[in-house]
């Protein structure tokens, strides 16, 4: 006999009872890295596990194992030439911001100090391939790195990336001495949103954007390679959000925004449809950007701004055109000699130099000359004694930026050599790193103009004007010597970072005084404005960079102290020139006057958060 089900209200509670609850909504902070937003299915990818055990050998066994070295190279090597034939298939930006760390990659693994020393270690030390790939990869990266006062808010991002470089070239390494599989995203659903611990630029190369709509990881940061790759394929992305794994098991759903820089698990359906119209809007915004690509960066009194893009990597510079900058602010040179074992030559340089300035078509590039900060990866300066195989005890204080090159003058000549011959190329000026005192100044400019004058004896056509020589202000020194230096020096260009870090005592990397640094703070406000006024004084021209330039809500308060001139990264220049266009000098000049009149960072933090209320 069958009895029946009952269908009483208390039969049915027990049986919703045992129906699993829905899973809740739950939000991650991370880092936004790429602009947009993301609405689909999680599709986690885990890096397959790499397990190495570390050994020592016999002597007899030496030669075996620097073979099985030699096969790991080779598989690398070949490994890279597919993932070159890869990059066809990219966004020209993506294909350009991978193809030199590829070839980064290949270099590691040729003739270079990495292979070279984790032979010796595996000779001399009679330990296992991979034991020397593991040791020599971190000695080396440490190394780049650096302890934390050597390091420099302009030259963190690029160091961080180097030691990135050697880790990764060391992990293809490992995995193929011990046969272990490699990640890839063949399987992944159309339209799903990728989580994992973390992705490489080589993951990146693999990712198809027009099948992954979002990205999350657990790691990363906004400057690696990675997140370059994954702006220049457009793809939504944060990284950084602690917990994503962990949260992905109860979920199916996410949102990913890479503007506001979080991710949410299992989202509700208001939160899907706010998603759906912020995407909407997100549309309209970069529309509406992309207009002022062609659009002068003039105030609403039609005040003229000059809006320029840092360059550290070649492959940066489709993001340069594409942002509507009128030139290049500020390109550093350190990529030349990096990753090297000889110092590029007059003519390697040269060529380089060129290159960017015919790439900006008539618009001007200022070139840093070299600014070495303690960086190991500059093995070409360390090998010829440049400087010192280890760190000082605070590099960011001792020999360095144009110190170092008046100490060592044939470097110092090729390069200001190399700058005048690709000078025949369109216009340019050359601009002098830790910059502190009237003498430096003269010095440079002495061997500036004997250097034009052995070109031209030799039979070189320059530039009947020398191009302009300016000198950064990143130091008190200088910003109080502001009134001396600007005699000397043609230019100026404020470095903030520096100039923050210095005049406040505070590296940001050091996460115990991070919060103490302020580029608000009323002692860093007065340095800059102190330096602005003895440029305008002489009609000398002057600008700022770092990331004082890049925000536009600070847009307003540099050009009320006198600023007509920005330096910043590619992604900036649309927002910092809607800044420009919306505000008029006069409102900027009176806004200025009265945040130079308070003493609280605090209080001149709200009054910029306010403007234009």
């Amino acid at each position: 006999m069958v009895w029946p089900v009952s269908s009483s209200p208390a039969s049915m509670s027990r049986t919703e009872s045992r129906r699993p609850a829905p899973p809740r909504e739950r939000r991650l902070s991370g880092i936004g890295v790429s602009a947009g937003i993301a609405i689909g299915p999680i599709f986690t990818a885990r890096e397959p596990a790499l397990e190495v055990a570390r050994g020592t050998i016999e002597a007899d066994a030496v030669d075996a194992e620097l073979q099985r070295l030699a096969a790991s190279v080779a598989r690398s090597q070949k490994q890279l030439g597919k993932l070159r034939v890869r990059l066809s298939v990219l966004p020209e930006e993506g294909e350009q911001e991978i193809a030199p760390l590829i070839d980064a990659y290949a270099h590691m693994l040729g003739h270079s100090r990495l292979m070279r020393e984790v032979r010796r270690r595996i000779a001399e030390q009679r330990v296992t391939a991979e034991t020397a790939v593991m040791d020599e990869v971190e000695a080396l990266a440490a190394a780049m790195l650096g302890p934390a006062g050597a390091r420099r808010d302009d030259e963190a991002e690029s160091r961080q990336r180097r030691a990135d470089e050697i880790r990764e070239t060391g992990r293809r390494l490992l995995r193929n001495l011990v046969q272990a599989p490699f990640r890839n995203f063949a399987n992944v659903p159309q339209g799903a949103i990728l989580f994992a611990e973390m992705l490489r630029p080589s993951d990146a190369a693999l990712i198809d954007p027009g099948r992954i709509a979002g990205i999350a990881t657990e790691e990363g940061g906004v400057q690696g390679h990675t997140a370059i790759m994954l702006r220049a394929l457009g793809v939504p992305a944060v990284m950084g959000a602690a917990g994503l794994l962990a949260g992905a098991k109860s979920a199916r759903l996410a949102v990913v925004d890479g503007e506001a820089g979080c991710v949410t698990l299992s989202p509700l359906p208001r939160t899907v449809a706010d998603a759906k119209q912020g995407i909407a809007a997100l549309a309209r915004e970069r529309q509406r950007l992309s207009r002022l690509r062609r659009l002068p960066a003039i105030t609403t009194d039609q005040e003229p701004v000059e809006l320029q893009s840092n360059l550290e990597l070649l492959a940066e510079l489709p993001l340069v055109a594409a942002s509507g900058a009128s030139g290049i602010g500020l390109f550093r040179t350190e990529f030349l000699f990096m990753n090297r074992e000889t110092l590029p030559d007059e003519q390697a340089q040269a060529d380089t130099y060129r290159a960017v300035i015919e790439a900006m078509d008539g618009d001007g590039v200022t070139i840093r000359v070299l600014d070495w900060g303690g960086e190991k990866d500059i093995e070409a300066l360390a090998a010829r004694g440049l400087v010192p195989d280890t760190l000082d005890h605070n590099p960011a204080l001792g020999v360095r930026g144009l110190r170092l090159l008046l100490r060592h003058l044939d470097l110092f000549e090729t390069q200001l050599a190399a700058i005048l011959l690709a000078a025949r190329a369109g216009p340019v000026r050359v601009l002098l790193p830790m910059v502190t005192n009237v003498t430096e100044v003269r010095a440079a400019r002495e061997i500036y103009e004997r250097v034009a004058r052995r070109l031209r004896r030799r039979g070189e056509k320059l530039p009947e004007k020398l191009p302009e020589l300016g000198i950064m202000i990143e130091t008190p020194g200088a910003a109080l010597a502001a009134d001396a230096l600007a005699l000397e020096a043609d230019f100026f260009a404020i470095g903030t970072n520096d100039l923050a870090m210095y005049a406040l005592a505070v590296d940001r990397a050091a996460a115990d005084v991070a919060p103490l640094y302020d580029p608000l703070h009323p002692a860093v406000l007065r340095l800059i404005q102190f330096a602005t006024e003895a440029a305008l004084r002489l009609r000398m021209p002057v600008s700022v960079c770092g990331e004082m330039a890049a925000n536009p809500l600070l847009t307003p308060l540099l050009l009320g102290l006198g600023i007509r001139s920005f330096s910043m990264n590619a992604g900036s220049v649309p927002r910092v020139k809607q800044a420009v266009r919306g505000v008029s000098i006069d409102d900027c000049a009176r806004f200025a006057r009265r945040v130079m009149e308070q003493s609280d960072p605090e209080r001149i933090a709200e009054l910029v958060g306010k403007f234009g209320e």
